[in-house]
């Protein structure tokens, strides 16, 4: 099928992903307005908690750093409850900090979900138990190693907690410099610069085991298989797609998104039909759907804000 000749089909999908991207683009304007009013019951009581308290943890940690401690003692009884809010309302005012936190929360959100509703385990895949099993010692310690990561981030998710480790290099560097308006001590920023890696972190974990699977990285792109955190990670560096675009291509009322990563990715419609009946139940394909060509979706997806 040609969709230059179906201009019908053309402006179907073109609509929909439109709709789902204006729905996509609202998110961080809305969570800086609910985080900052007594409006938080209009939305995702989940959503919000864990937001914010991932930006509070992040605050408590710098402060913790600031005051020369360790940064994971986080709360202490000296700490000031006015420079915390202080901070974290600066936090709060980092766009892509926000974003980054609420791809994160979502994630945590829709692995209970899967887990519930397909037993897909949000913490050891099938896929993972596979790769830890590998005849690869580099493989399978990196497999072990992002396994370690994982629990440790389904744990701090329930409790709303967000290691700053586990930033990305770009948003840590630029918390670092936020917080050295309120430092006394520079040198205690320096050490916590000192000791970061990205590549250790979770998200740096889950991509070097994607490229370590060189090809292999095809069967991450089974949500069943792969779970929920792999899946998300191989089907981003497939598509060239930031991960959290691919994190909330995954929840409810995205799946036209979904659905043009995955064929980005060179998936078939079949098989791409079926990841999108574990992400909604009603789920399906648009009519058409299936003569867009990986090429296309691609364009697709570089076309819708992405």
């Amino acid at each position: 099928m040609d969709l230059a000749a179906d201009a019908d089909v053309e402006a179907i999908l073109t609509d929909e992903f439109a709709r789902e991207s204006r729905a996509l683009a609202a998110v961080v304007p809305v969570l800086r307005h609910l985080l900052s009013s007594d409006a938080e019951a209009l939305v995702s009581e989940a959503i919000l908690a864990r937001v914010r308290g991932m930006i509070f943890d992040l605050a408590a940690q710098l402060l913790a750093a600031l005051a020369g401690r360790d940064p994971v003692t986080r709360a202490h009884a000296s700490a000031d409850p006015a420079a915390l809010d202080r901070l974290a309302a600066v936090l709060m005012a980092d766009e892509v900090l926000l974003a980054f936190c609420h791809a994160l929360a979502a994630e945590g959100l829709i692995a209970e979900r899967l887990h519930q509703r397909h037993a897909i385990d949000p913490v050891l895949s099938p896929l993972l138990q596979e790769l830890i099993a590998s005849e690869d010692p580099a493989i399978a310690s990196l497999a072990m190693s992002t396994l370690a990561a994982q629990s440790r981030f389904v744990q701090g998710q329930r409790r709303m907690e967000l290691p700053l480790g586990e930033l990305p290099a770009e948003l840590f560097h630029r918390l670092i410099g936020r917080a050295q308006t309120e430092a006394q001590d520079a040198a205690a920023l320096g050490r916590l610069q000192a000791g970061y890696d990205e590549a250790t972190g979770r998200l740096g974990l889950l991509a070097r085991l994607v490229a370590a699977m060189r090809r292999g990285a095809m069967a991450a792109l089974a949500l069943d298989h792969a779970g929920l955190a792999l899946f998300a990670s191989a089907l981003s560096i497939t598509t060239r797609q930031l991960r959290g675009d691919a994190v909330l291509a995954c929840h409810e009322g995205q799946g036209l998104r979904l659905a043009l990563m995955l064929r980005a990715g060179e998936l078939s419609p079949t098989a791409i039909e079926r990841q999108l009946l574990l992400v909604e139940p009603s789920g399906r394909l648009p009519r058409g759907f299936g003569g867009v060509s990986a090429e296309r979706a691609a364009a697709l997806l570089g076309g819708g804000g992405l």
